[in-house]
């Protein structure tokens, strides 16, 4: 149930890439009925902009995630282990009121670190 980090150490000399939340919205601005399915995308979206600087989804130290209730939860679980075969980063679960609008029910946001290019 609980797969993520209790801590996880960045080494000197890295380099950093924060990911601004991404929603569960596709490029044709469908948003799919389901917290598994809007995570998926979210995980897509990330990874496409790590893509953008030579990192990848292994290179997440840490992942805040934002449901709308409790519901939504196991959905976002099973994407997440999909997406982190190897240690996973760390982690905050937040249950909020809501988001921007009223379809979205989960939010991703990360941080990464890879060592400099060189």
């Amino acid at each position: 149930m609980a797969r993520y980090s209790h801590g996880v150490a960045v080494p000197a000399g890295c380099r950093m890439a924060f990911v601004s939340g991404q929603l569960g919205i596709d490029r044709d601005d469908r948003i799919p009925d389901t917290s598994e399915a809007q995570a998926d995308i979210c995980f897509a979206n990330i990874a496409a902009i790590l893509a953008e600087d030579g990192m990848t989804m292994a290179n997440i130290v840490r992942l805040s995630v934002y449901v709308t209730a409790r519901e939504h939860m196991d959905g976002y679980r099973r994407s997440r282990d999909r997406q982190f075969s190897g240690t996973p980063p760390t982690s905050t679960l937040i249950v909020a009121a809501g988001l921007v609008r009223p379809e979205f029910v989960i939010e991703i946001e990360a941080i990464a670190a890879a060592p400099e290019q060189g």
